[in-house]
């Protein structure tokens, strides 16, 4: 606790009663544990690529102007005027949590220093603020300070995403202590620990007066991932106080369903839901109650494998809708990048309690097909909502007038490709995604380098550097989506156990210079769209084909600063698809010599279409999902339309 003070004087900040009894450990053993991005290393791919260009992005803003509301709100001078879109409105602050969690994550994935620079400088100038506020206040939140004053004294007025006249303001301040945590936990920034339980502390005394009623009332305000941060904050405190609050922001009324079972999710805001149960999946670990951990199952469950698009993504305007009208929901609005962002982060919990290849397949669906296609490959700017309506086209953000939540997110997204790519034991390395990259292995003295040019190619070595011989499980992700693999160490073939959709499993005593060649047959196949017949998507392997039907009556610019400028842009008629079964239209669609392209051959109806990976397909209309009529359909629509124009 001295120790702690003594950072506190330093820093110039108010300490709150804080007590730090040191880094709690996970009450559930983890089957399966992610490497630190530290210790994995992206080679050139695309999603390198992605990285570089959001990492080019987030070096080219300015910390003065992310920050200038905070110091507004704390009645210091302002040093830069503030950014347009979300950031001079009712969110305002919400960026600088995303930006300082993805430029430590960049620090981490890269080692470039100066994202260190950036993250040190911003929580300097937040333990300013903090200081200026005092109490341990933070927020850039308009009339932040009567909103939560209210809340204080059990004021509550919740109205959709507000709360006593303020836009989601608990969202914003759960991505501030999501930033400063991950400032810490990635960057070593001990001032952004003193910060953060300063905030932390806050928080506690805000509501340590609600009723659960009154809890209840305000909960019905979207929250983020409160839950989450405080539990987190709790594991490197040792704080109870931290987890009492945390198990607090807990809404009855949505979360107790899902624990019955139920799945209530029709009508409800999509995003608003992933983050609670985020919050829940880490208090399980935390805590060992099993309640949180089948409600986090079941959720995953019912949204993972029964309420989301082909691409990965869901949600229609941002709401879940009902499993018995996909068809109606194929708009301009669907699949915003914040809720796959979020089923992603709760993919890799429920992995670490018992690894299942399941997950992983519907993990490399949304980061292909959802995640890598929301940047723009041009600028590196963000989508917010994933048009999946035929004809339609993305929308990016600005540079300086956008700042949506998908914008935070997508900072995130690009920063942490090597996250999932591996994860381990004591005695297991998992290889879940074949993405070109290097682990460094520091305790096994094991470097492991994966060379591939997947999804162009179905091949992937993995190649061993050790000190000595070393005991190792290698489990090797067999997806669902190959009928076939191939494994080959040293150019042994090895005998495979198991189907798609499990882990091929090679024990053995790896030496140095072992290398293990995987080989996935890709093949092209067809995803209908569920509750539906005659619509249906196409894919190579994982990955998600769209029709280029080129920039016929597109905006001149397709970025904006409002995110649904474009929802109600029309689309012209795109083509239908003619067959008489799935057979006999993967027979007439062939491959090009560009890998991952293919043309249809007298198969569509005006006119055939070039096929694309739709995270490519950017700057132009596409089709993801086709209607496909049999010929005799196809015929008499062909004679109704005749008949209508009276020849």
């Amino acid at each position: 606790m001295r120790a702690l003070k003594n950072i506190l004087a330093l820093a110039g900040v108010v300490l709150v009663a804080t007590a730090v009894c040191g880094d709690v450990k996970t009450d559930v053993a983890l089957q399966a544990q992610p490497f630190p991005l530290s210790q994995v290393r992206l080679l050139d791919s695309p999603f390198k690529q992605a990285m570089d260009l959001d990492g080019k992005y987030l070096l080219s803003l300015e910390p003065d102007r992310l920050l200038s509301w905070f110091r507004k709100e704390a009645g210091l001078q302002l040093k830069a005027p503030v950014y347009g879109g979300w950031e001079s409105s009712g969110l305002a602050g919400h960026t600088l949590g995303h930006y300082l969690s993805a430029c430590s994550l960049m620090y981490a994935s890269t080692g470039d220093p100066r994202y260190k620079e950036r993250v040190d400088y911003v929580v300097s100038q937040l333990a300013e603020c903090q200081q200026a506020n005092g109490h341990g206040y933070i927020a850039a939140i308009p009339n932040g300070k009567v909103i939560f004053g209210k809340v204080a004294h059990g004021e509550i007025d919740t109205k959709g995403f507000g709360l006593n006249g303020g836009w989601s303001p608990w969202y914003t301040i759960h991505k501030e202590l999501a930033g400063l945590i991950d400032s810490y936990s990635l960057c070593g920034d001990k001032q952004a620990l003193v910060v953060a339980t300063n905030l932390a502390n806050w928080v506690d005394a805000t509501t340590t007066n609600l009723t659960d009623e009154q809890w209840q009332t305000m909960l019905v305000c979207e929250y983020g991932g409160m839950n989450e941060g405080l539990a987190n904050l709790y594991s490197l405190t040792g704080n109870p106080r931290y987890l009492e609050v945390a198990r607090k922001f807990y809404d009855h009324a949505v979360l107790d369903p899902l624990a019955a079972g139920t799945d209530d999710l029709t009508r409800k805001h999509s995003n608003t839901q992933i983050p609670k149960i985020i919050g829940l999946a880490r208090l399980y670990e935390l805590t060992g109650d099993q309640k949180y951990a089948n409600t986090a199952q079941f959720f995953w469950d019912r949204v993972a494998l029964n309420r989301s698009f082909v691409i990965g993504g869901n949600g229609d305007g941002e709401h879940f809708f009902s499993t018995n009208n996909w068809a109606g929901h194929l708009s301009a609005a669907t699949a915003e990048t914040c809720c796959t962002y979020n089923m992603l982060k709760l993919t890799r919990h429920l992995f670490e309690w018992q690894p299942n290849a399941a997950e992983m397949d519907f993990y490399e669906r949304a980061l292909y097909n959802d995640i890598l296609a929301s940047q723009d490959p041009q600028t590196g700017m963000f989508v917010y909502l994933m048009p999946l309506n035929p004809g339609g086209f993305k929308t990016f953000s600005t540079p300086e007038n956008s700042f949506w939540c998908c914008v935070g997110t997508g900072m995130e997204n690009h920063a942490k490709y090597g996250d999932t790519i591996y994860f381990h034991n004591e005695n297991s390395l998992w290889v879940n995604l074949f993405i070109p990259s290097q682990l460094a292995w520091a305790e096994k003295k094991i470097d492991v380098t994966q060379e591939t040019k997947f999804p162009d190619s179905d091949k992937t070595r993995l190649s061993f550097k050790c000190d000595g011989p070393s005991q190792l499980v290698l489990k090797i992700r067999w997806p669902a989506w190959a009928d076939k693999i191939s494994v080959r160490v040293n150019g042994r073939k090895q005998k495979i156990d198991g189907q798609p959709g499990s882990y091929v499993t090679v024990d053995r005593k790896w030496r140095n210079g072992d290398h293990v060649d995987i080989e996935l047959p890709m093949k092209l196949h067809i995803e209908p769209l569920p509750a539906s017949t005659n619509i249906m998507a196409l894919l190579d392997g994982p990955i998600v084909l769209a029709g280029d039907l080129g920039t016929n009556g597109m905006p001149a610019d397709v970025y904006a600063a409002d995110q649904t400028k474009y929802v109600k842009w029309l689309a012209p008629p795109v083509p239908v698809l003619v067959a008489d079964s799935p057979e006999q239209l993967l027979e007439h669609i062939r491959p090009t010599d560009e890998p991952l392209v293919f043309q249809t051959h007298d198969l569509g109806k005006p006119n055939d279409v070039t096929l694309m990976p739709f995270y490519q397909a950017n700057h132009k209309r596409y089709t993801v999902y086709w209607k496909v009529d049999s010929a005799e359909e196809s015929n008499q629509t062909s004679a109704d339309i005749k008949t209508s124009m009276g020849l």
